[in-house]
C-alpha cells in the first residue's frame, strides 16, 4: 500500500508541478527561436457558425477592422443550420469580402470543412464567432510563418473582466493564466501541444478535413506537428472571450472538451512515439493524457493514504489535508454564487474539483463508446469545443 500511495503521489507531483517546471526549464536551457518578418499572405478567416445572430455581426466588424490589408484577407463564415437569423445577418454584411456558406445541419466538423474548401487564402485562420479579435491578430498568427519550418501558430485566449459569475469564474482564469505560461514555455523550445479553437492559424496546404467526433483545433493543430513543421505560440495575437458564467456550464463543457480531447489523443496516437517525435510526445502525454486523467491517482490516493491512516503521523496529515481540500472544493462549488466562494481558498479547489469531475465522466464516457458529435453550444463562451 505504501508502495501505490508513493506512486501516486508521484503521478501527481510530476503532472502539475514537474512537468511545468521541465517545460519552463528546457525553454530557457534550450531554446529554439524562429525567424518572423512582416509579410502579407491571402489569409481566409474561417468562422463555423450555428444560431449566433448574437454576436456574428460584432464579429465581423471586429475582424474587418483588422490590421491587415483589405484585398489580401477574406472572411467565409459556414453556417451549419443557424435558423435565428444568423444567415441574413452575415448576407447583409454588403461587404464582398464576407462569404456565406449556408448548409443544412450538419455539425462543426463538415461546417469547418466546407468553409476551407470554399476559402481562397494561402493562410487559414480559424476562430470562434464568440471571440472578438486584437486590431494586430491576424498579423502576429502570419509573420512567424515566414519562417519555413513553422506550420501554424496558436493565437491567445483571453477573457473580458466578467461582471457576473460564480467561483469557476475565477477558476477558469487561473486555468487559462496557467495554459498561456505553458504554450510560451513550449514555444520558446519548440511546439505548443495545442492551439484553442478561439484563434489559429496554419498554412492552407498541411489542412486535412477534420472528423466530428474529436476537438478540430487539437485535431488541426496536431496534424501541423505530424508533417513535420513547429507549432508556435503568439500572445500579442489577442482574441477576446466572455468566460463562462455558471459551475454547471464549465462542468458541461470540460467533460466535452475532455472527452473528445482524449478521443483525439488517441486518432493522433502516432505523436506519442518519442523516436519519432522526440521531447514534443514527452509534451503530448504529458500535458494532453497524463493530465487528462489524473484523476485516477488522485482517487486511488485518498484511498491508499485512508489505508494507511495507522502507519504513522505523516499518513494521518496527508488525508487530513487531502480532506479538507476536496471539502474546500465542493463548499465553493455548492456555493459558487456566493461571493466569499470568489475567493481564491474557495474558487481554486473547487475548479480542481470540478474539472477533475468532470475528467471521469469524460473517460467513463470514452470507455464506453460515446461520441460528443452535436455540436450544440448553449452560451457564446460554450462553444470552444
Amino acid at each position: 500500500m505504501t508502495w501505490l500511495f508513493w506512486g501516486c503521489v508521484v503521478y501527481f507531483v510530476y503532472v502539475y508541478a514537474g512537468f511545468p517546471l521541465l517545460i519552463v526549464l528546457r525553454a530557457r536551457l534550450r531554446p529554439r527561436p524562429y525567424g518572423r518578418e512582416r509579410i502579407e499572405p491571402k489569409v481566409s478567416v474561417v468562422i463555423a457558425a450555428y444560431n449566433e445572430a448574437d454576436v456574428i455581426e460584432d464579429k465581423i466588424e471586429s475582424v474587418l477592422g483588422l490590421d491587415y490589408p483589405p484585398e489580401r484577407l477574406e472572411v467565409v463564415i459556414a453556417s451549419d443550420g443557424s435558423d435565428d437569423g444568423t444567415d441574413e445577418i452575415v448576407s447583409r454584411s454588403g461587404n464582398g469580402r464576407v462569404r456565406l456558406v449556408r448548409l443544412g445541419r450538419v455539425g462543426k466538423a463538415a461546417a469547418l470543412n466546407a468553409a476551407v474548401e470554399a476559402a481562397e487564402g494561402d493562410v487559414l485562420v480559424f476562430t470562434d464567432a464568440n471571440s472578438i479579435l486584437a486590431e494586430q491578430a491576424v498579423r502576429e498568427l502570419v509573420e512567424p510563418l515566414a519562417d519555413p519550418a513553422i506550420g501554424g501558430v496558436a493565437g491567445n485566449q483571453v477573457y473580458f473582466k466578467p461582471t457576473s459569475g460564480d467561483s469557476s469564474v475565477v477558476g477558469e482564469q487561473q486555468y487559462w493564466n496557467f495554459d498561456r505560461m505553458l504554450k510560451q514555455a513550449q514555444s520558446a523550445a519548440g511546439s505548443v501541444t495545442g492551439a484553442t479553437g478561439a484563434l489559429y492559424s496554419i498554412r492552407r496546404p498541411l489542412f486535412r478535413p477534420v472528423r466530428a467526433d474529436v476537438n478540430d483545433d487539437l485535431l488541426t493543430s496536431l496534424r501541423v506537428i505530424e508533417q513535420g513543421y513547429r507549432l508556435v505560440f503568439a500572445p500579442k495575437a489577442v482574441a477576446y472571450e466572455h468566460v463562462v458564467e455558471t459551475a454547471s456550464q464549465t462542468f458541461s463543457r470540460r467533460v466535452r472538451v475532455m472527452a473528445r480531447g482524449l478521443r483525439c489523443i488517441v486518432v493522433m496516437r502516432d505523436l506519442l512515439d518519442p523516436r519519432r517525435y522526440g521531447f514534443f510526445s514527452i509534451q503530448l502525454l504529458s500535458h494532453k493524457l497524463l493530465l487528462r486523467t489524473a484523476v485516477i491517482p488522485l482517487a486511488l490516493l485518498v484511498a491508499w493514504n485512508a489505508v494507511l491512516w495507522n502507519h504513522g503521523w505523516f499518513y494521518r496529515a496527508a488525508l487530513i489535508a487531502q480532506v479538507c481540500f476536496y471539502a474546500l472544493g465542493l463548499f465553493g462549488i455548492v456555493l459558487a454564487d456566493r461571493r466569499f466562494a470568489k475567493w481564491k481558498p474557495f474558487a481554486i479547489p473547487a475548479y480542481f474539483v470540478l474539472i477533475n469531475a468532470a475528467a471521469a465522466k469524460a473517460i467513463w464516457q470514452l470507455l464506453r463508446g460515446e461520441k460528443h458529435e452535436r455540436w450544440t453550444p448553449r452560451s457564446s463562451a460554450d462553444q470552444a469545443a
